[in-house]
């Protein structure tokens, strides 16, 4: 993000954002600008917004800044939304004495830069969260705040803080102190969201009088300030319904940028605790993650688990009180469900922090500007997004169901309980496009019309918004019965693949992370018995170095392969590969097409590898693998395959037969990999050793092999599907990055008519594209001659980025951005430029999303962005 005193408009996680001021200095005594906040916000978001999820946010605001210590500066408290608020600021309702208030959700990290921008430093919310009805629901954490009156402090409130831990544990539950930022200490627990905030505010005014019994000089439960010298207050009060706290990882209005930041008991012990500034707040959750990951349980499922039976039906039934840490950031994806029950409908799906939102649409999506009914249901877990089967008759739901479309969707508006709009984008072949295509997005708006009686009250209409289209609603059994083509992906089954009572429960997919890139539905169909359903985004790990490796944890140290991330799709033989940006890939490599031959004792199977490319001493070129990228004549395919035939390294397992295995750990799922895979069954399918912990050796091997370098992973951690984890850290050799081309330079001398040299550009502080530099070794002249046609295609009249340099820019011809590149480079300059980059290849598997931004300058959106 540029800093300058003129407005910008920038891109967050695919929202736009208007930015202005960012060299006001709101903390004078650090001179700590809006740019440095929204930068902190920006990488801090991926663990803040499990916190603020889904709670109404109660603003501090200091538009001049917070002062000094002599001269503090103004602040106010904001409940309602401001008129200004972006559209696509999800939002809640409250009932006040006044009338209802709408108040703001942090549920993204768009929504905290938008915070940022309007200087709402401290961000307040209770312990409970709405509900996909705008109804609040049970709280989900009790919190204690250990305020330290006069003469007393944070050691103090440390000492508290250590006696209420053991009373909590006897309760059942695992407190995590949070250093406030401010004074004290905040308490927090997870609950199973059976108790009301009566409940909890009882349960938690009882535990503070039962220590001051225990404790008189040193706790007090009253509030009176006469009281409290020498002593720390429990507050209790704070779990009250119309209560707030400071969210965990928020900023503090002090003169110092000090964060309410989660810690660790063994933290708690230092004799030099003390609270964090935002700097230290990174360095710490970088080296360490969050205190406070796992705290909350599925409670929006518990409808949905109380009535299904896992012993029944083969939809997923997650735990109600499992951990819902991996799902806490899914991304924007849909999927509509085509239902035979008592009676055909469509069940439309929206992937919203960590569960899909769900409607019954008994006449399906309009396809012209009438209003249908859509009946608001319960919560579906994420894996809904790739399930189909057939429920069993008598169970709930019991009948077909098969994918009628899927794929992402952007918010325009979200009102919780009252009032959604959001655009759909389907596959090409999926339902949305209809049997006469090609438009595949549909905008359509659901509002809660109510109702008197307990049933209408769950009544909902949908309406396609005006200039938008759906293809003519037809059911997949009317595209079997008239022969007017299927969904491709959109549909699980042919003609002959409806499911029998007694067939073998397709996948039921798996839990999906989020991005604030997008949940894991990927993939097109092919041809094949059980090919036709989405593909899981896979698992990504996290750039790091050997001081990075927990030395109190187990890892497995596997090579990391130089080439294209797959996700392979195995089906009594049916064979299809799919990229991590959900392209189906299979015909490019014919050579793998046969690779369901491994399969060892099992139908079915969910793999993750990579596709390799050897060079002549056997060891991976990414450039000979860019000789088989984005072809589509059947002749350039064949010369690939013969002049740089592919190898399928596998390393993980995410099902087996219909069973998903993401949640069991790392080692099991090895074991399980070794079990159902037989790679001497295959000459181009291999599954690598695993390195037991020593990093060294590993590292040492990968060089002596001319590798990239080596992929640590924590033996005791599940796959997280669609997102970027730290329980996988990637350890290179050398510095490569990815970048967005945003233009080249032509040629001179012996490359005169050729591309001279690419310009290119990653993302810095807050998202934005800046320039990187430009690279002009490492490719031949033949590929130089190849892409100035390819580029010359994609012109445009102006820079993509603002802050190109004169001489960069001289003759420089500009193109649309969105192809991304791998380059080497020696280092980065002060100024965020490339250091000496050199050229290594397209990069087709990635977006300009994907793109992490460059060291130092973290973009504003979630960092789980780029690949293995």
């Amino acid at each position: 993000m540029a800093r300058t005193e003129q407005p910008e408009t920038v891109q967050i996680d695919g929202r736009r954002l208007r930015v202005s001021n960012l060299t006001k200095v709101l903390y004078p005594q650090t001179g700590t600008t809006k740019a440095e906040v929204l930068a902190y916000l920006a990488e801090i978001a991926p663990v803040m917004i499990p916190h603020a999820a889904g709670r109404p946010a109660t603003r501090k605001r200091w538009p001049d800044g917070v002062g000094t210590d002599s001269e503090p500066g103004q602040f106010f408290f904001i409940k309602d939304l401001e008129p200004s608020a972006p559209s696509w600021v999800v939002r809640g309702d409250i009932e006040h004495s006044g009338g209802p208030k709408t108040y703001p959700i942090a549920d993204d990290a768009a929504t905290l830069a938008w915070l940022g921008q309007v200087a709402a430093l401290e961000i307040h919310v209770p312990q409970w969260r709405f509900g996909s009805d705008g109804r609040r629901r049970n709280p989900d954490r009790i919190v204690l705040d250990l305020d330290p009156g006069p003469g007393a402090g944070l050691p103090e409130c440390a000492e508290v803080a250590r006696l209420v831990r053991p009373v909590l544990q006897g309760m059942g539950l695992e407190p995590v102190p949070v250093t406030s930022g401010s004074k004290g200490i905040h308490l927090y627990a997870g609950l199973d969201g059976t108790h009301t905030s009566e409940d909890i505010s009882a349960v938690a005014h009882e535990l503070a009088r039962a220590l001051e019994a225990d404790h008189p000089d040193l706790v007090v439960s009253d509030m009176k300030k006469t009281l409290r010298t020498g002593k720390v207050l429990i507050d209790w009060s704070q779990n009250s319904a119309s209560k707030t706290t400071i969210a965990p990882y928020s900023l503090r209005g002090r003169p110092h940028p000090t964060v309410a930041v989660p810690r660790t008991w063994e933290e708690l012990d230092d004799p030099g605790l003390r609270h964090l500034e935002f700097t230290e707040v990174l360095d710490l959750v970088r080296r360490r993650g969050d205190p406070m990951a796992a705290m909350y349980g599925q409670q929006a499922l518990s409808t949905y688990s109380s009535m299904r039976d896992a012993g029944r039906t083969p939809e997923p039934v997650p735990d109600p009180l499992g951990p819902a840490g991996e799902q806490a950031g899914a991304g924007r994806a849909f999927v509509i469900q085509e239902h035979h029950a008592t009676r055909l409908h469509w069940d439309l799906r929206l992937a919203h922090r960590g569960v899909l939102v769900s409607w019954a649409v008994p006449k399906n999506i309009p396809t012209d500007g009438t209003n249908h009914l859509a009946v608001h249901t319960e919560d579906h877990p994420m894996e809904y997004l790739t399930f189909s089967g057939t429920i069993p008759a008598g169970e709930y739901g019991g009948g077909e169901m098969t994918i009628w479309d899927t794929g992402t969707y952007e918010v325009e508006k979200w009102r919780e309980g009252k009032e959604v709009i959001v655009t759909l984008t389907g596959q090409e072949d999926g339902g949305l496009a209809g049997p006469d295509g090609p438009g595949r997005e549909a905008k359509v708006a659901l509002i809660h019309t109510g109702g008197r009686g307990e049933n209408d009250e769950k009544n909902w209409l949908i309406h396609l918004m005006e200039g938008s289209r759906v293809g003519r609603t037809v059911s997949g059994r009317d595209r079997r019965r008239t022969g007017s083509g299927t969904t491709g992906r959109a549909r699980s089954h042919d003609a002959r693949e409806v499911p029998r009572q007694d067939a073998r429960p397709r996948s039921r997919g798996a839990t999906s992370g989020a991005d604030a890139a997008g949940a894991g539905v990927a993939g097109a169909g092919v041809a094949g018995a059980g090919a036709r359903r989405p593909a899981p985004s896979p698992m990504l790990a996290t750039a790091g170095e050997e001081r990075d490796l927990l030395p109190d944890l187990d890892w497995s140290l596997e090579m990391k392969w130089d080439g294209v991330r797959a996700v392979v799709l195995l089906d009594e033989g049916a064979v299809r590969l799919v990229s991590r940006t959900g392209n189906d890939v299979t015909a490019l490599y014919p050579e793998l097409a046969d690779v369901g031959a491994c399969l060892r004792g099992v139908g079915s199977a969910v793999l993750d590898g990579e596709i390799v490319a050897l060079d002549g001493r056997g060891r991976p070129s990414f450039s000979r693998l860019q000789q088989r990228f984005n072809h589509t004549r059947e002749a350039d395919i064949a010369r690939g395959v013969r002049d740089a035939p592919v190898h399928l390294m596998l390393f993980d397992v995410l099902e087996v037969d219909g069973t998903s295995t993401v949640r069991e750990t790392y080692d099991r799922r090895r074991e399980l990999l070794r079990t159902v895979v037989d790679e001497d069954a295959h000459p181009r399918v291999a599954v690598p050793d695993a390195f037991d912990g020593d990093v060294d050796a590993a590292l040492a091997a990968s060089r002596r092999w001319g590798l990239e370098g080596v992929v640590a992973k924590r033996r005791d951690s599940r796959y997280a599907v669609g997102r970027r984890s730290r329980a996988w850290i990637k350890i290179k050799h050398t510095v490569t990055h990815d970048a967005v081309v945003i233009g080249w330079r032509p040629g001179r001398g012996n490359r005169e008519g050729a591309v001279g040299s690419l310009l290119l550009a990653v993302p810095g502080e807050g998202g934005a594209l800046s320039y990187a530099g430009r690279v002009g070794t490492g490719f031949s002249h033949d590929e130089a001659v190849r892409w100035r046609r390819e580029l010359e295609e994609r012109e445009r009249s102006a820079a993509p980025v603002d802050d190109v340099p004169r001489l960069d820019a001289r003759d420089a011809r500009w193109v649309v951005p969105d192809r991304v590149a791998e380059v080497e480079l020696a280092s980065w300059t002060k100024d965020g430029r490339m250091w000496h980059p050199r050229w290594r290849g397209w990069r087709p598997d990635k977006t300009p999303a994907d793109v992490d931004p460059r060291p130092g300058g973290p973009a504003a959106s979630s960092p789980d962005r780029a690949d293995a």
